[in-house]
């Protein structure tokens, strides 16, 4: 079974950018959801959520895998093969 991978992404970020297109790289299907910075309320629960404040903000299922830089420790752990 697939687990969902959810990117909350940004305009003009290269991480989010890499971290999208490592997750293609691996096969994994995922669901973007773009936010603009001046959409502060969503911004802000999206903060609640993660306790982040940088993008890109990954996460499967519910809990938080993290930005690109845990993304690829995530991968190196073998942990993007099991999804």
């Amino acid at each position: 079974m697939n687990k969902k991978v959810i990117v909350y992404t940004i305009d003009y970020c290269p991480y989010c950018n890499n971290a999208k297109a490592l997750l293609s790289r691996k096969g994994i299907s995922f669901e973007e959801i773009k936010l603009d910075r001046a959409d502060t309320d969503k911004v802000m629960a999206l903060y609640q959520k993660s306790g982040m404040r940088t993008f890109p903000q990954i996460f499967l299922e519910d809990s938080l895998i993290g930005g690109f830089d845990e993304l690829v420790k995530f991968d190196k752990n073998k942990g993007l093969d099991n999804i």
